[in-house]
């Protein structure tokens, strides 16, 4: 975790009572974090206006805490109206997981786990080795728990410029009963009025950082105090040259036959499943470092990092009809 997890508490309350609930002074100007967290916000009070069942979906990543910052910042003095939810893949960097925890801890929230390995041995899911990636499967065991718990919207952190299909969303994507995403099938969404209406069995999947970039994430970050998995940040790790992309070293990553192993400067840009995450090349150790790298970088976050995501341009797509968030 980056900085002590005692001092987490305290800085997000302090940053909580010293703004009001849209995020700018009284009489200091806007500028675009402003009127980005203000936009995320109003649709977070949507949700709960709205729908009967919300849940946050939470992973520990940079934009699920930023989506999580906004909800505390939503409602507060009162606390969060929904509980969060996070889709355990089983193969989570494990610095990631303790980060979730601890803030779920600090904060006092409800949160619900289901994991993917759970429905591999109900059958519901199926994989061909252990060491394959489970990114997909997650549509399998997210698809069971808004079933299981009646969720007719999901808060998540995804962002449109992360892959090409993100950018097909709606603010408010409907799914069917089956969690299918149809992009032909969504509702106009003019003067940010927004119809969250669902029969039994469907639900919304809901982005309030939809119009946000990377570098946004990264600069309401810095503004606002997060912590984050040390992961983020750059350190020193093995990993070897595959194609265009560093793969970290790890029990479900070994080496394979004539690769060489390599200790680097690197960090990363995501923290997916650790199958299929990749970290980049940097020495960015401070914010101020990841804010410049950010403005320099041509690669999209996901084209960047997850190898999942190369088998071919319409992959992340393909996976999002079939229930992935």
């Amino acid at each position: 975790m980056k900085g002590e997890s005692g001092s987490m508490k305290s800085t997000q309350a302090a940053t909580l009572t010293s703004l009001t609930s849209s995020g700018a002074g009284a009489w200091a100007p806007w500028d675009h974090l402003d009127r980005l967290e203000s936009e995320a916000i109003h649709i977070l009070r949507e949700v709960v206006a709205q729908c009967t069942r919300p849940v946050l979906l939470f992973s520990g990543g940079k934009d699920s805490m930023v989506v999580l910052h906004l909800a505390r910042k939503a409602f507060y003095p009162q606390r969060l109206p929904f509980p969060l939810m996070h889709v355990d893949t089983g193969h989570n960097f494990p610095e990631v997981i303790e980060f979730r925890d601890q803030v779920v801890k600090d904060l006092g929230v409800n949160l619900i786990v289901r994991s993917v390995e759970e429905s591999i041995r109900q059958g519901r899911a199926r994989v061909r080795l252990e060491s394959d990636s489970r990114n997909a499967l997650q549509a399998v065991t997210l698809v069971d728990a808004i079933h299981e718990f009646g969720f007719d919207a999901c808060l998540g952190g995804a962002r449109r410029d992360e892959e090409k299909a993100r950018a097909k969303e709606r603010i408010f994507s409907f799914r069917d009963e089956f969690g299918g995403w149809d992009p032909k099938n969504q509702r106009p969404e003019l003067w940010d009025l927004y119809n969250a209406h669902v029969h039994p069995g469907e639900n919304m999947r809901v982005f309030p950082i939809s119009n946000w970039t990377e570098a946004d994430v990264w600069e309401y970050i810095a503004r606002e105090g997060l912590d984050l998995p040390s992961l983020y940040f750059a350190h020193r790790r093995e990993v070897v040259a595959r194609g265009d992309q560093w793969i970290p070293v790890t029990p479900l990553t070994p080496p394979r036959a004539g690769e060489q192993v390599e200790e680097r400067w690197v960090r990363f840009r995501t923290v997916g499943d650790m199958t299929c995450t990749c970290p980049v090349p940097s020495e960015a150790r401070t914010l101020a470092d990841i804010l410049r790298e950010t403005a320099t970088s041509t690669l999209t976050e996901r084209g960047a990092t997850r190898t999942d995501d190369q088998t071919s341009e319409a992959s992340m797509e393909l996976r999002k009809k079939q229930g992935y968030f």
